[in-house]
């Protein structure tokens, strides 16, 4: 259903940086790359995160109660992806933990321009 997700960053090679990092063992990577926005993502066919300098070139501004979410597959991941985006510069946001038991288990941080990421797995 969803095709891609768009966050406004400051400095587009810092972003690029972070999200290359972070995605890499989930197969994702740069799958195009403008002056101004980059997808990352596993295929064109697949769903993308798209990092970009907003084009009325007003400063980006992360909104309040929004978020985007990476699934983790496991538990274990989910703790992984929440450590290495902190590693990366990320805050947190709420450490990995079951949120809803026996259902759902996530991780939340902000990346460096405040972006607000989950890492989850249900079951």
């Amino acid at each position: 259903m969803i095709g891609y997700i768009t966050i406004g960053v400051n400095d587009m090679a810092k972003a690029k940086a972070f999200y290359s990092e972070l995605l890499a063992d989930l197969g994702a990577k740069i799958t195009i790359d403008m002056d101004r926005i980059a997808f990352f993502g596993t295929g064109m066919d697949q769903p993308m995160l798209a990092v970009c300098v907003p084009y009325n070139g007003e400063a980006p501004n992360p909104g309040n109660g929004n978020m985007f979410a990476i699934t983790g597959g496991t538990k274990e991941n989910v703790d992984k992806l929440y450590h290495k985006a902190i590693a990366l510069g990320a805050t947190c946001d709420g450490e990995p933990g079951q949120r809803i038991p026996d259902m759902f288990y996530g991780a939340y941080v902000r990346d460096p321009d405040g972006n607000k990421i989950a890492f989850y797995v249900f079951g």
